[in-house]
């Protein structure tokens, strides 16, 4: 953790700004729930328990900042909340997500399947591709499986 810490240290200060305390309060607790997907409200009250003198409108600015830096990438799944993925050092694209209109679930796709397509829309219509997210609709195995234990057809 520390060393990602360092990185996007590195990241905001190239920028000009400063890894602040309430910055990093911010980041630890994005990098301990990096699985889930945390709106800014969640990230909040986690941050609070680590330093409770950290306002919300503090968690907002730094998240707001972290998306901007690509740090992290500000997400809506349909249901009007923002919520936050951190960004791997490693992924040309962020993953996609397959969310489940039952339940509210939201399970990660990490490999990529568009590039086969990223190149075909370079090569037909000259345009590059910088990112995309890709996010899937629909009822998740859990769902199903719930459905078929209580004698309805998924």
């Amino acid at each position: 953790m520390e060393a990602r810490i360092d990185k996007i240290k590195q990241q905001l200060q190239s920028q000009g700004y400063k890894l602040t305390p309430q910055r990093e309060a911010t980041l630890r607790v994005l990098l301990e729930n990096e699985e889930d997907h945390l709106s800014a409200e969640d990230v909040f009250m986690l941050v609070k328990e680590k330093a409770p003198e950290i306002g919300l409108a503090t968690v907002y600015r730094t998240l707001e900042l972290l998306s901007e830096l690509h740090v992290v990438e500000k997400i809506n799944f349909g249901d009007g909340v923002a919520r936050y993925d951190l960004r791997t050092d490693t992924a040309k694209h962020h993953h996609h997500h397959l969310i489940c209109v039952q339940c509210g679930s939201m399970d990660e796709i990490r490999e990529d399947w568009l590039g086969p397509l990223e190149e075909r829309l370079e090569k037909e219509y000259n345009f590059s591709v910088l990112d995309h997210r890709l996010d899937f609709h629909g009822i998740c195995h859990r769902c199903k499986d719930k459905n078929n234990t209580d004698g309805e057809p998924s």
